[in-house]
């Protein structure tokens, strides 16, 4: 039985924030951003609305029709600059979620510099499971609904895995090591990962 999958609209922000809250609570970059258990707590669900409102402006987000899984995605055109030091993106983030808080900023901009330019590209920014409903392949269905359509179009995709489970999973739905392992100070590590276009077999 297949996963309906909608794309989510404003009518469905605070359902996107509370999901990506809820399945990042206890994600290891999570805890990096935010190491008090309470100040994650109260401070977490800020950024996850943050990068819920940037999504909803500039990309895509897909939502399984009952709510419980959703994916984050920008499309990448080719040559744009990530690493660009004078970017404000980040800085704003910060001032939006947590101003006393540089570690809010430092995440994006460690994030923006290891990404790859030059080939237009999907990038999947984040997914979602609720907790209650993991390992039931939904987070697989949303990916794959997505890299099918890399495949019709020959475009390839991006991530970073910010933990060994997702790291597996993606692996298993064609994503390779894009480098070196981003090592965040004294925290944990994310994987950046590329999947090239496979050949689009037509049904």
């Amino acid at each position: 039985m297949g996963v309906a999958i909608r794309t989510a609209g404003e009518g469905d922000r605070e359902l996107i924030v509370r999901l990506l809250d809820e399945a990042f609570q206890d994600d290891p970059v999570s805890g990096w951003v935010f190491p008090g258990v309470e100040d994650r707590r109260a401070k977490h669900p800020r950024l996850m609305a943050a990068f819920t409102d940037i999504v909803l402006a500039a990309g895509r987000i897909d939502v399984t029709e009952d709510g419980s899984a959703c994916a984050l995605w920008l499309s990448v055109p080719a040559d744009e600059g990530h690493g660009d030091a004078e970017d404000e993106g980040p800085a704003q983030v910060r001032e939006a979620v947590d101003p006393d808080n540089e570690r809010v900023e430092r995440i994006g901009r460690l994030m923006a510099a290891i990404h790859p330019t030059g080939r237009a590209h999907e990038y999947l920014w984040m997914i979602g499971v609720a907790p209650g409903r993991q390992d039931e392949g939904l987070g697989t269905a949303l990916i794959e609904a997505v890299l099918d359509r890399c495949d019709r179009e020959g475009l390839p995709a991006y991530l970073e895995a910010s933990n060994a489970r997702s790291r597996n999973l993606y692996e298993r739905l064609g994503f390779e090591p894009a480098g070196p392992a981003l090592d965040l100070p004294d925290g944990p590590s994310m994987w950046p990962m590329w999947r090239e276009p496979r050949p689009h077999r037509p049904a």
